[in-house]
C-alpha cells in the first residue's frame, strides 16, 4: 500500500470527515426522522478519516491519481 494522497488533501479529508461525523450529534434537528441521512454522513467521513490517516485512498489507485510528492 503506497501512500498517494499529499498534506492538502489529507488535510482537507480530515476536517470533512471530522465534520461528517459530528455534524448529525451537533444538529440533530436538521437530521431529524432521517437514519440513513444520519449514519450515510457518519460512515463517510469515518472512510475520510481513515483515508487522511492511512494516506492511502483506494479510487486514487484505481484511477491512478496522485497528490503527493513522487
Amino acid at each position: 500500500m503506497t501512500a498517494n494522497l499529499g498534506s492538502l488533501d489529507r488535510l482537507l479529508r480530515l476536517v470533512i470527515g471530522i465534520v461528517l461525523i459530528v455534524a448529525p450529534f451537533l444538529a440533530s434537528g436538521a437530521f431529524a426522522g432521517n437514519a440513513l441521512v444520519i449514519y450515510g454522513a457518519i460512515v463517510i467521513g469515518a472512510v475520510l478519516v481513515a483515508t487522511a490517516i492511512f494516506r492511502f485512498c483506494p479510487i486514487y489507485r484505481l484511477f491512478g491519481w496522485r497528490t503527493c510528492g513522487a
